[in-house]
């Protein structure tokens, strides 16, 4: 839709109830409903009036989103209000932390992102379940015509990763069975009842629910302790193996922390509950709605092959799959809106005014469907967009845009510490599913499955496919 087709979608605000009627009217797509609304505003900034005169900033320019996020970082933190409504999950991670306790958490944390030898073991951990746990599932389905939900199949290869990684945790969750899993179910719900925390129009509703311990807090405090109670025990059995032996052999993250010299449990065990959360069902968002899109557009799976076939899987010269991943995170973003919370009264640089404890928010989601930003052909899936030739070489590269304008990966100070980790997870298992298998949608020709997020964003109902063996 172009930006002119969305005039008169703005919302009235009323005295008292601000924008509520709309609010609601809405509440079943919010990412859509607020994207709409920037396009349509000539600054791609918008201030959202909620009851009882709260105020979202939301904007989609990437001149405010470099303000928020690096000119002036120090306005823009995660806040109380955050903390209150997310701490219960996150705990005192660098997810939720601010001022020096990030900087000093981020420090710590960098140990094992810059550690090459962490990246390697990475590398084979992901390698490995390719092989031995995911590919055999889909070979399986080929064989029996069975209909899988790839999106459940990706989370619960991003789980078993994840936790093996963050911990040494084998969460099994990917056996031939496909079982039930507890843990994977813990977060799920945990990550989909803390993120409608936010979208309460009153933190009194589920401050109620919590302390009368009923509905879905009591669902999510399950959830958390469950987790909680995992990953408690992980960390003492990873010291208690430290204090015997001065060492450890595994190169997951929590062993590099132990060894790196961190020895508060508390510390640790947030740390990872973060580190986990991060990489939790992300990479599994952005390859669901990715096979989705190869499945209406074969031109550009044909050219993913072809390179594939005079390249190693392996090879740094994948760059068109590189490209077709990123053309997907554009219009479907793991993280569609990412928020914080104004410290003090400030002003963007297009003039829009933003009082102290506003909640403020860059749309990643709106960014990647707005013309000023990708031209009128924004609505078309077209990895060439990120590809140029090297004139020296002849050879086509990947040309990325600033991080303010595609911030998909965050930027400024707070920019992804796994980007590398991510993108090299997504390119591997594309091109190691694609080398072997057509997967083909099992959904209505045509129709655009709904985009949800729980911090992350959800194929609503899951995606089914057919898998086939190729030729």
């Amino acid at each position: 839709m172009s930006n002119s087709a969305n005039s008169g979608i703005i919302p009235p605000s009323y005295p008292l109830i601000g924008s509520l009627p709309a609010i609601l009217a809405n509440r079943n797509r919010p990412i859509q409903w607020t994207s709409d609304i920037l396009l349509a505003s000539p600054s791609s900034t918008f201030i959202l009036q909620r009851p009882f005169g709260e105020q979202s900033v939301l904007t989609a320019n990437p001149v405010n989103v470099k303000h928020m996020l690096e000119t002036n970082f120090r306005v823009y933190q995660k806040g109380e209000a955050f903390r209150t409504t997310l701490s219960d999950l996150f705990g005192e991670g660098m997810f939720l932390s601010d001022g020096e306790k990030w900087k000093s958490q981020r420090q710590a944390m960098s140990h094992a992102f810059d550690s090459e030898a962490f990246f390697n073991y990475y590398q084979i951990l992901v390698s490995t379940k390719l092989n031995e746990d995911l590919l055999p599932i889909l070979s399986s389905a080929a064989a029996n015509e069975t209909t899988l939900d790839l999106q459940d199949i990706l989370e619960r290869f991003d789980l078993d990763t994840i936790c093996q990684v963050a911990c040494g945790y084998e969460a099994k969750s990917l056996e031939p069975s496909l079982q039930f899993s507890e843990i994977k179910q813990a977060f799920h719900d945990s990550l989909r009842i803390i993120n409608q925390r936010l979208t309460e129009l009153s933190a009194l509703v589920w401050k109620t629910k919590k302390l009368l311990n009923v509905g879905s807090e009591k669902t999510l405090r399950e959830g958390i302790t469950r987790i909680r109670n995992l990953i408690t025990d992980r960390v003492a059995n990873k010291m208690e193996e430290y204090n015997k032996n001065s060492s450890l052999e595994s190169l997951d993250f929590l062993s590099l922390l132990i060894m790196s010299g961190q020895c508060d449990k508390k510390f640790l065990e947030d740390s990872v509950i973060n580190f986990i959360l991060a990489g939790l069902e992300s990479t599994s968002a952005v390859l669901t709605w990715y096979f989705w899109l190869l499945s209406s557009n074969l031109d550009v799976e044909n050219k993913i092959l072809e390179e594939i076939k005079v390249s190693s899987e392996d090879s740094a010269n994948l760059v068109y799959i590189y490209a077709s991943i990123y053309e997907s995170m554009r219009l479907y973003p793991s993280v569609p809106v990412d928020s914080r919370e104004a410290i003090e009264d400030d002003e963007f640089p297009d003039g829009t005014k933003v009082k102290k404890c506003s909640r403020v928010s860059y749309h990643n989601y709106a960014m990647g469907r707005s013309e000023n930003l990708w031209g009128a052909e924004w609505p078309s899936f077209n990895p060439d967009r990120w590809l140029a030739k090297n004139e020296d070489t002849g050879k086509m590269t990947l040309i990325l845009r600033d991080s303010f304008s595609y911030p998909e990966f965050h930027a400024g100070p707070r920019a992804c510490m796994g980007k590398d980790m991510a993108i090299w997870k997504m390119k591997t298992v594309a091109a190691g599913i694609l080398k072997q298998f057509h997967v083909v949608s099992a959904l209505e020709e045509g129709v655009e499955p709904n985009y949800i997020s729980f911090f992350n964003s959800k194929m609503e109902g899951g995606f089914p496919v057919n898998i086939k063996e190729r030729a």
